[in-house]
């Protein structure tokens, strides 16, 4: 269950420093308590492997990879989805592991995305690689092969704000099925748990017809907004959307949003497409894993170097769903990413 999590204008304006926010307002909704919580029970559950670590420094690695958002690296998926936060840091670590994939070009299939995120995630689903994959293909043939950043920027809005994606599609095909804007119930994010898979329908009714009246969704989902507790994207981008046709499908809403540079913005997990492909630093430390490689003794054939890279990504990768904190509060975010990239060549 997401915990506490902000909406945009929210984010940009709490302040610990700021008198007008209460003391638990401000824990409630930067989560403090919630990392507290999860680095003590780390702590308890591999304390003899911290005996000798000292738990003044365990405490403040732990805030310290959260701050710098590494602390979402192969922890299991109930913890990454907890927070904005750990959902925007697992969205830029996806992001930098993986960059060399879309600068090559290459184009991968929506299992081996999911194969990707699995090993930054051993038990990551398949449902929501399915969801980006239908928001990249318009919910038709999603076996088909998709380029790194039309996977990834739907993937971030997918996963980004599930919640209130899934709330949008029953208020869709509510109106798609011919009810009042003033019937249009959205359930609680209990009841859509507890929901039937709806991609198959949803796809069957939209090969009938062509869509609904963007106004009278812009307005079922602005009225949404007003009272929904989670974090949605800006209503300024969705009304531009949605002001830009005549008729439109849910999976098409989705593709224009997943596009919108200004909802990128508000999650802050991804550059802007004209620097997507540009990390000089991790282009410095692949640099330096290179210059290594080439020097180090006993290396002196390509494929030791690359059996030795493989080696340490499967340890580093393992899939045990705990895995002991202290190694993964001192794996550098844009360590994961170099033996990933050199894994490749």
């Amino acid at each position: 269950m997401l915990m506490s999590p902000l909406s945009p204008e929210r984010t940009t304006t709490m302040n610990r420093f700021s008198s007008a926010v209460p003391d638990n307002e401000y824990l409630a909704d930067s989560n403090v308590l919630f990392y507290l919580s999860d680095a003590v029970s780390q702590l308890l559950e591999h304390k003899e492997e911290y005996t000798h670590f000292g738990v003044i420094r365990y405490f403040a690695e732990y805030f310290s990879s959260v701050k710098n958002s590494n602390h979402v690296l192969f922890r299991e998926y109930s913890y990454i989805m907890a927070t904005p936060h750990n959902r925007a840091s697992f969205i830029r670590v996806f992001w930098r592991c993986y960059r060399q994939i879309g600068k090559s070009g290459e184009l991968l299939s929506m299992l081996e995305y999911r194969s990707l995120l699995q090993l930054l995630c051993p038990d990551f689903p398949l449902e929501p690689v399915q969801n980006a994959a239908r928001i990249v293909l318009m919910d038709d043939a999603i076996d088909c092969l998709m380029s790194f950043s039309d996977f990834l920027f739907a993937f971030q809005l997918q996963f980004y704000y599930k919640e209130f994606l899934d709330s949008v599609l029953v208020i869709y095909q509510d109106l798609l099925a011919g009810k009042s804007p003033n019937t249009v119930i959205v359930p609680t994010s209990t009841s859509i748990e507890q929901l039937p898979p709806v991609a198959a329908e949803e796809s069957d009714r939209e090969q009938q017809q062509d869509g609904v009246e963007p106004s009278t969704l812009a307005q079922c989902v602005d009225a949404f907004c007003d009272r929904f507790k989670h974090s949605h994207p800006p209503r300024s981008c969705m009304r531009e959307v949605l002001e830009q046709t005549n008729r439109i499908s849910y999976y098409s809403f989705l593709m224009s949003l997943a596009k919108h540079e200004a909802i990128n913005q508000a999650i802050g997990a991804l550059p802007n497409k004209a620097e997507f492909l540009i990390d000089p630093e991790m282009d410095q430390e692949l640099d330096k894993l290179i210059a290594q490689i080439s020097v180090s003794p006993g290396s002196n054939s390509s494929g030791s170097a690359v059996g030795g890279l493989k080696e340490m990504l499967q340890r580093k990768a393992s899939p045990r769903r705990n895995i002991p904190h202290r190694r993964r509060i001192e794996v550098e975010s844009d360590g994961s990413t170099e033996e990933t990239d050199s894994s490749e060549n």
